[in-house]
């Protein structure tokens, strides 16, 4: 199995927020592959089996664990690609762990005790998504929970924080402070940090694309040790986020202009 370390960065995760039919999965894949390569960066293939916090009972969720799994190996085959995949019970990590690379604990989970601990004790690298309620400093107890176990390789993630009624804003200053409070790698999301939840047509998440790339640089300068964003070749036609998924043909060209960004910070600044 293909293995993954955090490590100081910079790093990209990236993926569907979903995982598609084979022919997207590939797709998207075999350009994140070219990405790494291009610009000697570790990439991570993320999709989830299932998005089981849709705004509508209705909505698509994916296609379950035993399918999702599967096809996420296809693209590990075919890629070389390490994955990353959320888990939402406490039952799934152990399975899971046994198929993907990185394990992640949605933002809305982040406090969830035997989830976490479950999560721990697989020994692989876990991911924890800040919970959008949540100021920096209390992450600390939710890393604590996983390092309770043998996992070791830790990583938070900032993904915005819940400004009024369905909007959300990025506190720059969060990447320091969650580095001190939880002293792991962090991460910015660079696109559920532009989601507006409940706001779209019927009850579904909106979103504000057009701001991904200041949001993302200016992450790139105030310390992120790596990215993370969903991308699609038709954002459009996305079977989840379509608000806020990036498009694939234009990522190669963000993620180079957010490397400069991040090298020119850590050069003259000292982040």
């Amino acid at each position: 199995m293909t293995s993954w370390q955090f490590g100081a960065g910079p790093f990209l995760i990236a993926g569907p927020c979903v995982v598609e039919d084979d022919s997207t999965m590939q797709r998207i894949g075999e350009r994140l592959a070219v990405i790494g390569q291009r610009h000697d960066l570790p990439v991570c293939f993320k999709a989830s089996f299932d998005k089981a916090n849709r705004a509508r009972g209705d909505a698509a969720r994916g296609p379950g664990i035993d399918h999702g799994l599967r096809s996420l190996e296809r693209v590990r085959a075919s890629t070389g690609l390490p994955l990353l995949t959320d888990i939402h019970e406490a039952a799934q990590a152990t399975s899971v762990g046994e198929v993907v690379d990185v394990l992640q604990i949605p933002a809305f989970l982040c406090r969830q005790t035997d989830l976490l601990i479950a999560a721990g004790k697989t020994g692989k690298p876990v991911n924890v998504k800040k919970g959008q309620w949540m100021q920096a400093e209390a992450m600390a107890g939710a890393v604590a929970k996983v390092r309770s176990g043998t996992t070791r390789e830790v990583a938070v993630t900032e993904r915005g924080t819940f400004f009024g009624y369905g909007d959300l804003v990025v506190d720059h200053r969060n990447f320091s402070l969650l580095r001190e409070a939880t002293n792991c790698p962090t991460i910015y999301d660079a696109t559920h940090s532009v989601q507006q939840p409940g706001r779209a047509a019927g009850g579904a998440s909106g979103g504000l694309r057009q701001h991904i790339p200041a949001l993302l640089f200016a992450a790139a300068a105030a310390g992120a040790d790596g990215f993370f964003i969903e991308t699609h070749p038709d954002p459009e036609r996305a079977l989840s986020d379509a608000a806020t998924q990036w498009p694939l043909d234009q990522l190669d060209g963000l993620v180079e202009r957010a490397l400069v960004i991040w090298h020119a910070a850590r050069e003259r600044v000292g982040v």
